[in-house]
């Protein structure tokens, strides 16, 4: 088993050899691996609640997950309170982040608001819950926490 500072390091080698904008990016299975090694990993879910009830949502260690949307349902409107919510879920802003959306686009720009506004472990989780489309258009069959096999509590 790999230790959790491996992964952050790989995550943060991630980083300089992507040239992110915010601490480093994990992959789905770096991601649970993380959650189930260090009890102060947080996972924020910055899906709609829509998402969440329509979808479903990863299967963490209790009290490790969050959901703060990125963007609002219906209208796809910014959440102007993010930052805001997102503090309410964790004061240290050296708390390793991990944050998780359906195909990983929306998770980036959060995790570089989140970077920018002080949160200095704010990790993209790869490929997101649902990850790409395939040649039909549908998603959880190329990649992503679904495809990867890892527990989710179905819609």
């Amino acid at each position: 088993m790999t230790s959790a500072k491996a992964i952050l390091d790989q995550a943060t080698q991630r980083r300089a050899t992507g040239q992110l904008a915010y601490a480093g990016a994990v992959t789905p299975e770096e991601a649970l691996a993380l959650l189930n090694a260090d009890a102060n990993v947080r996972l924020i879910d910055v899906r709609t609640r829509a998402e969440l009830d329509w979808v479903g949502r990863p299967q963490v260690p209790d009290g490790q997950y969050a959901n703060v949307e990125w963007v609002r349902y219906p209208g796809g409107v910014p959440n102007e309170h993010f930052l805001e919510q997102l503090t309410s879920q964790t004061t240290d802003k050296t708390t390793p982040l991990l944050f998780l959306c359906r195909s990983a686009a929306r998770s980036k720009a959060a995790a570089k608001v989140a970077y920018e506004a002080g949160f200095t472990q704010a990790f993209d989780i790869l490929e997101g819950f649902e990850g790409d489309k395939d040649g039909n258009g549908h998603r959880k069959n190329v990649s992503g926490w679904c495809f990867r096999g890892l527990p989710w509590l179905g819609a």
